[in-house]
C-alpha cells in the first residue's frame, strides 16, 4: 500500500508584480493557508516520506511554508514537468519514485489535481488552494501508480480557520 497526497498550491497573488505565471508568488492568504495545511498534517500524523513540488514559485512556497510550519523532516524536491503538467506527466513523475517511499506528496496545480484525483479514485472533486488530497494505492512500488486507490482524506484550509492551531 502506497498514500499519494496532492496538495494544490496556496492563493497566488495576482497583483504583486511578477514577469510570467511561472514567477507569480503567494497572497497573504495563501502563505497562511499553507502553514495553517502543514500543521494540520504534522498534527495528524499525515506528513509524507517525500515531498516534490512544481517549479513554480508559489508552489515550492507552499511546500516550504507547510514544511516548516509543520516541523516536516522529508525530502524536498523540484520536478519542472510539474509545472503545467497533464494527469500523465504527474504520473510519470510519481512513478520514478524510490521504492522505500510510502508516502509520496505532489505539490502543483489545477486543473490536475481534480483530474489526477479522478483518474485514480473516481471520484469528482473541484481541488482549491491549498486543498490537500490523500489517495491510497494498492501498490507496491511507485512504478504502478497508475491504479485505482481510494480516497483517504481531503482536507481544506477554510475547514480548520478556527482550530486553535491555524
Amino acid at each position: 500500500m502506497r498514500r499519494l497526497i496532492l496538495l494544490r498550491h496556496g492563493k497566488s497573488d495576482w497583483h504583486a508584480p511578477y514577469g510570467s505565471d511561472h514567477e507569480r508568488p503567494l497572497s497573504r492568504r495563501g502563505i497562511g493557508a499553507a502553514e495553517t495545511m502543514g500543521r494540520v498534517l504534522a498534527r495528524a500524523g499525515l506528513v509524507p516520506d517525500l515531498a516534490i513540488t512544481s517549479s513554480a514559485v508559489r508552489a515550492r512556497n507552499t511546500l516550504e511554508l507547510a514544511s516548516t510550519a509543520g516541523d516536516w523532516s522529508c525530502a524536498i524536491s523540484v520536478a519542472d514537468g510539474l509545472y503545467g503538467a497533464t494527469t500523465a506527466g504527474a504520473l510519470e513523475v510519481a512513478s520514478d519514485v524510490p521504492p522505500g517511499v510510502s508516502t509520496l506528496m505532489l505539490v502543483g496545480h489545477e486543473p490536475t489535481w481534480s483530474e489526477l484525483t479522478h483518474h485514480l479514485t473516481g471520484g469528482y472533486v473541484t481541488v482549491k488552494t491549498a486543498t490537500v488530497i490523500g489517495i491510497d494505492l494498492p501498490i507496491d512500488t511507485w512504478r504502478h501508480v497508475d491504479t485505482q486507490g481510494s480516497l483517504a482524506f481531503l482536507f481544506q484550509p477554510r475547514g480548520f480557520a478556527e482550530w486553535p492551531f491555524a
